[in-house]
C-alpha cells in the first residue's frame, strides 16, 4: 500500500486520507487527432441528424477525466498529470491531449 495514503473503512465504502499536502484537480480532455477518422464520431452525428438537427457538424467524440492529484506544488501535480496521460490515458500515435489543473 502506498505510504502516503491512509485507508479508513467507513460502512460500505472506502476512503483515503492525505498525508496533508496540497490537493489538485486535473481536468483532462483526450480527442482523437484531425488526422484519424472518428466513427463514434460520425454516428453521434448521424443520430443528431435523425432527431431533426439539422445544423450540427463535424462531431467528435473524445474522454473527459478527472484526476485528484497531491503535490507539493502545482509543477508537481502538472508533471504527475503529464505522465498519467503520456502513459496511460492518451495513446500518443492517434490522440491528443489538453489538461487544466486548479487547486482545490
Amino acid at each position: 500500500m502506498n505510504t502516503r495514503w491512509k485507508r479508513r473503512n467507513r460502512s460500505s465504502h472506502q476512503s483515503w486520507i492525505s498525508n496533508g499536502l496540497p490537493l489538485y484537480l486535473s481536468k483532462i480532455r483526450v480527442t482523437l487527432r484531425k488526422s484519424i477518422l472518428d466513427p463514434q464520431g460520425k454516428a453521434v452525428e448521424h443520430a443528431i441528424s435523425t432527431l431533426g438537427v439539422g445544423s450540427v457538424r463535424d462531431v467528435r467524440m473524445g474522454k473527459y477525466i478527472e484526476l485528484r492529484v497531491e503535490g507539493a506544488s502545482e509543477k508537481e501535480a502538472r508533471y504527475a498529470t503529464e505522465e498519467v496521460c503520456r502513459k496511460l490515458l492518451a495513446n500518443p500515435v492517434m490522440e491528443d491531449y489538453h489538461f487544466e489543473i486548479e487547486k482545490v
